[in-house]
């Protein structure tokens, strides 16, 4: 996996960022937004590309909430539509809790720790990199189309 964060070759076709209130109410709002831009731009509502962006939106916006939350602090939402690829990035304040890349199933009897297991599932590529400019991390995730 990848640590940095790399822009994208070509640049955007399309772009949409927004901030989010670090609780369970800003991750749905997350995953709806995305799901409605995902169908603006042509990928509608249960089919692929918008069904597997959607999901890892949550799981990440999820762990941006419950791993990454800095009281006071936003999480952040930015999906890059390109030729090939649609990317989804959320970064939150702390740079201390990073996932773990190594891909690991948690025992059987866990209630959490499989949300990066289905973003590696779904995603061509994803990797953790520091947030530019500000403390914490971004975790973000690539979706062939």
């Amino acid at each position: 996996m990848n640590s940095r964060i790399s822009t994208p070759r070509v640049p955007p076709h399309h772009e949409f960022a927004m901030a989010f209130t670090s609780s369970p109410r800003g991750a749905r709002l997350a995953r709806r937004l995305v799901a409605h831009r995902l169908d603006a731009w042509g990928h509608p509502y249960g089919g692929r590309v918008n069904d597997a962006v959607t999901l890892i939106t949550a799981e990440l916006a999820a762990n941006a909430v419950r791993h990454g939350h800095v009281a006071g602090r936003d999480f952040h939402v930015r999906l890059l539509h390109g030729t090939d690829t649609v990317r989804v990035e959320v970064t939150d304040t702390r740079a201390e809790r990073v996932p773990l890349l190594c891909g690991q199933e948690p025992p059987g009897d866990a209630e959490s720790g499989r949300g990066l297991l289905i973003v590696a599932g779904l995603a061509a590529r994803w990797a953790v990199a520091p947030r530019e400019g500000a403390p914490g991390k971004t975790v973000w995730a690539e979706v062939s189309r």
